[in-house]
Protein backbone atom coordinates (compact mmCIF):
# COMPACT_ATOMS: atom_id res chain seq x y z
CA UNK A 1 0.00 0.00 0.00
CA UNK A 2 3.08 2.23 0.14
CA UNK A 3 3.10 2.38 -3.66
CA UNK A 4 1.99 5.64 -5.18
CA UNK A 5 -1.66 5.39 -6.19
CA UNK A 6 -1.00 7.04 -9.55
CA UNK A 7 2.28 5.27 -10.34
CA UNK A 8 0.54 2.99 -12.84
CA UNK A 9 -0.44 6.04 -14.91
CA UNK A 10 3.14 7.31 -15.25
CA UNK A 11 4.50 7.09 -18.78
CA UNK A 12 6.99 4.18 -18.84
CA UNK A 13 10.56 4.82 -19.98
CA UNK A 14 13.45 2.68 -21.16
CA UNK A 15 16.99 4.03 -20.83
CA UNK A 16 15.45 7.43 -20.09
CA UNK A 17 13.35 7.45 -23.28
CA UNK A 18 9.53 7.19 -23.27
CA UNK A 19 8.28 4.00 -24.89
CA UNK A 20 4.62 4.99 -25.12
CA UNK A 21 4.87 5.00 -28.93
CA UNK A 22 5.91 1.33 -28.92
CA UNK A 23 3.06 0.53 -26.52
CA UNK A 24 0.48 2.22 -28.73
CA UNK A 25 1.78 0.26 -31.75
CA UNK A 26 1.55 -3.07 -29.92
CA UNK A 27 -2.26 -3.60 -30.29
CA UNK A 28 -1.79 -3.83 -34.06
CA UNK A 29 -0.12 -7.21 -33.54
CA UNK A 30 -3.41 -8.55 -32.17
CA UNK A 31 -5.15 -8.09 -35.53
CA UNK A 32 -3.00 -9.84 -38.16
CA UNK A 33 -3.92 -9.60 -41.83
CA UNK A 34 -5.34 -12.89 -43.13
CA UNK A 35 -2.89 -14.58 -45.50
CA UNK A 36 -4.60 -17.95 -45.94
CA UNK A 37 -7.44 -19.10 -48.14
CA UNK A 38 -9.26 -20.47 -45.08
CA UNK A 39 -8.89 -18.43 -41.89
CA UNK A 40 -8.58 -19.90 -38.41
CA UNK A 41 -11.26 -19.41 -35.77
CA UNK A 42 -9.64 -16.38 -34.14
CA UNK A 43 -9.36 -14.36 -37.36
CA UNK A 44 -12.85 -15.48 -38.41
CA UNK A 45 -14.31 -14.21 -35.12
CA UNK A 46 -12.40 -10.93 -35.46
CA UNK A 47 -13.69 -10.40 -39.00
CA UNK A 48 -17.24 -11.25 -37.96
CA UNK A 49 -17.13 -8.74 -35.08
CA UNK A 50 -15.65 -6.03 -37.32
CA UNK A 51 -18.30 -6.61 -39.99
CA UNK A 52 -21.10 -6.60 -37.39
CA UNK A 53 -19.86 -3.38 -35.79
CA UNK A 54 -19.25 -1.60 -39.08
CA UNK A 55 -22.67 -2.59 -40.41
CA UNK A 56 -24.39 -1.23 -37.31
CA UNK A 57 -22.32 1.95 -37.11
CA UNK A 58 -22.39 2.88 -40.80
CA UNK A 59 -26.07 2.14 -41.42
CA UNK A 60 -27.01 5.77 -40.70
CA UNK A 61 -24.41 7.29 -43.05
CA UNK A 62 -24.71 8.33 -46.66
CA UNK A 63 -22.06 7.62 -49.28
CA UNK A 64 -19.74 10.41 -48.08
CA UNK A 65 -19.97 9.25 -44.49
CA UNK A 66 -19.23 5.64 -45.41
CA UNK A 67 -15.83 6.69 -46.76
CA UNK A 68 -14.82 7.00 -43.08
CA UNK A 69 -15.44 3.28 -42.49
CA UNK A 70 -11.76 2.32 -42.31
CA UNK A 71 -11.00 5.19 -39.95
CA UNK A 72 -13.87 4.36 -37.59
CA UNK A 73 -13.09 0.64 -37.51
CA UNK A 74 -9.39 1.30 -36.90
CA UNK A 75 -10.34 3.68 -34.09
CA UNK A 76 -12.60 1.25 -32.24
CA UNK A 77 -10.10 -1.59 -32.60
CA UNK A 78 -7.23 0.55 -31.33
CA UNK A 79 -9.09 1.93 -28.30
CA UNK A 80 -10.67 -1.42 -27.40
CA UNK A 81 -7.44 -3.43 -27.65
CA UNK A 82 -5.45 -0.75 -25.79
CA UNK A 83 -8.01 -0.70 -22.96
CA UNK A 84 -7.95 -4.50 -22.70
CA UNK A 85 -4.16 -4.71 -22.71
CA UNK A 86 -4.10 -2.13 -19.92
CA UNK A 87 -5.96 -4.55 -17.65
CA UNK A 88 -3.00 -6.94 -17.66
CA UNK A 89 -0.78 -6.85 -14.53
CA UNK A 90 2.18 -4.43 -14.63
CA UNK A 91 0.99 -2.94 -17.90
CA UNK A 92 0.40 0.64 -19.03
CA UNK A 93 -2.85 1.98 -20.46
CA UNK A 94 -2.24 4.84 -22.93
CA UNK A 95 -5.93 5.81 -22.88
CA UNK A 96 -5.56 7.00 -19.26
CA UNK A 97 -3.51 9.90 -20.66
CA UNK A 98 -5.67 12.91 -21.52
CA UNK A 99 -3.07 14.09 -24.05
CA UNK A 100 -3.42 10.91 -26.12
CA UNK A 101 -7.21 11.02 -26.03
CA UNK A 102 -7.21 14.68 -27.05
CA UNK A 103 -4.80 13.76 -29.83
CA UNK A 104 -7.41 11.34 -31.15
CA UNK A 105 -10.51 13.43 -30.46
CA UNK A 106 -9.46 16.83 -31.81
CA UNK A 107 -8.35 15.77 -35.33
CA UNK A 108 -11.39 13.50 -35.80
CA UNK A 109 -13.78 16.20 -34.55
CA UNK A 110 -12.07 18.83 -36.71
CA UNK A 111 -12.34 16.52 -39.72
CA UNK A 112 -16.08 16.11 -39.25
CA UNK A 113 -16.60 19.87 -38.78
CA UNK A 114 -14.51 20.74 -41.84
CA UNK A 115 -16.42 18.13 -43.84
CA UNK A 116 -19.68 19.73 -42.75
CA UNK A 117 -18.62 23.24 -43.70
CA UNK A 118 -17.36 21.96 -47.04
CA UNK A 119 -20.37 19.92 -48.16
CA UNK A 120 -23.23 21.35 -46.03
CA UNK A 121 -22.25 24.94 -45.40
CA UNK A 122 -25.75 26.31 -44.87
CA UNK A 123 -26.85 23.43 -42.65
CA UNK A 124 -23.68 23.68 -40.56
CA UNK A 125 -24.13 27.41 -40.04
CA UNK A 126 -27.82 26.88 -39.24
CA UNK A 127 -26.83 24.84 -36.15
CA UNK A 128 -25.54 28.03 -34.54
CA UNK A 129 -28.96 29.69 -34.70
CA UNK A 130 -32.14 27.59 -34.27
CA UNK A 131 -35.13 28.64 -36.34
CA UNK A 132 -37.57 31.00 -34.64
CA UNK A 133 -35.08 32.42 -32.15
CA UNK A 134 -36.13 35.83 -30.73
CA UNK A 135 -33.95 38.69 -31.92
CA UNK A 136 -32.55 39.66 -28.47
CA UNK A 137 -31.38 36.08 -27.84
CA UNK A 138 -29.51 35.67 -31.13
CA UNK A 139 -26.04 36.81 -29.90
CA UNK A 140 -26.30 34.71 -26.73
CA UNK A 141 -27.40 31.58 -28.60
CA UNK A 142 -24.62 31.91 -31.14
CA UNK A 143 -22.06 32.13 -28.33
CA UNK A 144 -23.59 29.12 -26.52
CA UNK A 145 -23.72 26.98 -29.67
CA UNK A 146 -20.13 27.91 -30.53
CA UNK A 147 -18.94 26.94 -27.05
CA UNK A 148 -20.87 23.65 -27.18
CA UNK A 149 -19.27 22.89 -30.55
CA UNK A 150 -15.74 23.41 -29.27
CA UNK A 151 -16.47 21.41 -26.09
CA UNK A 152 -17.25 18.25 -28.07
CA UNK A 153 -13.64 16.99 -28.48
CA UNK A 154 -12.88 17.80 -24.84
CA UNK A 155 -15.95 15.83 -23.75
CA UNK A 156 -14.84 12.87 -25.88
CA UNK A 157 -11.35 12.81 -24.38
CA UNK A 158 -12.36 13.47 -20.76
CA UNK A 159 -15.09 10.80 -20.84
CA UNK A 160 -12.67 8.11 -22.01
CA UNK A 161 -9.90 9.21 -19.63
CA UNK A 162 -12.18 9.44 -16.59
CA UNK A 163 -13.85 6.06 -17.08
CA UNK A 164 -10.64 4.12 -17.68
CA UNK A 165 -8.75 5.90 -14.88
CA UNK A 166 -11.56 5.40 -12.36
CA UNK A 167 -11.72 1.68 -13.07
CA UNK A 168 -7.97 1.23 -12.66
CA UNK A 169 -7.96 3.18 -9.41
CA UNK A 170 -10.77 1.04 -8.00
CA UNK A 171 -8.94 -2.16 -8.93
CA UNK A 172 -5.75 -0.81 -7.35
CA UNK A 173 -7.50 0.21 -4.11
CA UNK A 174 -9.54 -2.98 -3.70
CA UNK A 175 -6.50 -5.12 -4.57
CA UNK A 176 -4.44 -3.35 -1.93
CA UNK A 177 -7.25 -3.72 0.60
CA UNK A 178 -7.46 -7.46 -0.13
CA UNK A 179 -3.74 -7.92 0.56
CA UNK A 180 -3.98 -5.90 3.78
CA UNK A 181 -6.98 -7.89 5.03
CA UNK A 182 -5.33 -11.28 4.43
CA UNK A 183 -3.45 -11.04 7.72
CA UNK A 184 -6.42 -9.62 9.64
CA UNK A 185 -9.54 -11.51 8.54
CA UNK A 186 -9.52 -14.24 5.93
CA UNK A 187 -13.30 -14.13 5.51
CA UNK A 188 -13.33 -10.39 4.86
CA UNK A 189 -10.38 -10.79 2.50
CA UNK A 190 -12.25 -13.43 0.47
CA UNK A 191 -15.30 -11.17 0.22
CA UNK A 192 -13.07 -8.31 -0.94
CA UNK A 193 -11.36 -10.63 -3.42
CA UNK A 194 -14.76 -11.63 -4.84
CA UNK A 195 -15.61 -7.96 -5.30
CA UNK A 196 -12.24 -7.50 -7.02
CA UNK A 197 -12.96 -10.33 -9.47
CA UNK A 198 -16.41 -8.94 -10.26
CA UNK A 199 -14.95 -5.46 -10.72
CA UNK A 200 -12.30 -6.83 -13.09
CA UNK A 201 -15.00 -8.49 -15.18
CA UNK A 202 -16.89 -5.18 -15.21
CA UNK A 203 -13.74 -3.38 -16.33
CA UNK A 204 -13.42 -5.73 -19.31
CA UNK A 205 -16.92 -4.68 -20.33
CA UNK A 206 -16.16 -0.99 -19.68
CA UNK A 207 -13.02 -1.21 -21.82
CA UNK A 208 -15.05 -2.37 -24.81
CA UNK A 209 -18.04 -0.12 -24.13
CA UNK A 210 -15.89 3.01 -23.90
CA UNK A 211 -14.22 2.17 -27.21
CA UNK A 212 -17.65 1.78 -28.78
CA UNK A 213 -19.01 4.99 -27.23
CA UNK A 214 -16.00 7.05 -28.35
CA UNK A 215 -16.28 5.78 -31.93
CA UNK A 216 -20.07 6.06 -31.96
CA UNK A 217 -19.95 9.72 -30.92
CA UNK A 218 -17.40 10.46 -33.66
CA UNK A 219 -19.73 8.65 -36.06
CA UNK A 220 -22.68 10.79 -34.93
CA UNK A 221 -20.65 13.98 -35.35
CA UNK A 222 -19.82 12.78 -38.87
CA UNK A 223 -23.47 12.00 -39.55
CA UNK A 224 -24.48 15.53 -38.56
CA UNK A 225 -21.96 17.00 -41.02
CA UNK A 226 -22.44 14.80 -44.10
Amino acid sequence: MNENLFSSFTTPTMMGLPIVILITMFPGIMFPSPSRLINNRLISIQQWLVQLTSKQMLSIHNQKGQTWALMLMSLILFIGSTNLLGLLPHSFTPTTQLSLNLGMAIPLWAGTVITGFRYKTKASLAHFLPQGTPLPLIPMLIIIETISLFIQPMALAVRLTANITAGHLLIHLIGGATLALMSISTTTAMITFTILVLLTILEFAVALIQAYVFTLLVSLYLHDNT
